[in-house]
């Protein structure tokens, strides 16, 4: 796939397939995604991939409970609320993947690192016909003690990403862009 067809056409995929991703193929996004710059080429991410569904149900449990008890200080949309209720709602939207990207180390840049390598992950999942989304929600939960503990990272590390991933059971519309605000200097 051409890169700008790759850029243009990613799209934040919430239905899937319950078919299993290979490891093979998840090796080659982590692979994607550690081709990212970072600050100094410190590189400092890890990730930890999650394919088993019942881990992946209490996960969600957990951090959906997390956020309700979170909820006037998280700052979330009134709209979440009803959702993040709703016990069939299931935070990963059923996707047979989930990959977290952590900081191993603190620094005044590691998000932006971590972030760099989740869009080279998720442009190489589209490339290969997977669905993704990140999904902010779960992020709060997984940086508490139990959520680092039941991912397996150590206390040190910083989860920064959680991201989906599976076939997508249908491909998802273009998304209309704003225009963009520029400022032209010189």
């Amino acid at each position: 796939m051409e890169l700008n067809e790759a850029i243009f056409g990613r799209r934040s995929i919430r239905d899937y397939l319950p078919d299993a991703v290979a490891r093979e193929a998840i090796t080659r996004l982590i692979d994607a995604a550690i081709q990212a710059p970072s600050a100094m080429n410190l590189q400092p991410w890890s990730f930890v991939v999650i394919q088993e569904q019942s881990l992946l149900d209490r996960i969600s449990h957990d951090a959906k409970t997390h956020l309700m008890s979170e909820r006037p200080v998280a700052g979330l949309p009134a709209h979440l609320d009803e959702r993040l209720a709703d016990a069939n709602f299931q935070l990963f939207y059923h996707a047979p993947v989930l990959i977290v990207i952590s900081a191993i180390a603190q620094g005044p840049w590691i998000v932006e690192d971590c972030a760099l390598a989740a869009e080279n992950l998720m442009l190489a999942a589209h490339g290969v016909g997977l669905g993704c989304c990140w999904i902010g929600l779960a992020h709060a939960w997984l940086n508490t003690p139990k959520g680092k503990k039941t991912i397996g990272v150590p206390d040190a590390y910083v989860p920064v990403v959680p991201i989906i991933v599976g076939l997508p059971k249908a491909p998802a519309p273009a998304v209309s862009r704003n225009v963009p605000e520029v400022r032209w200097i010189g």
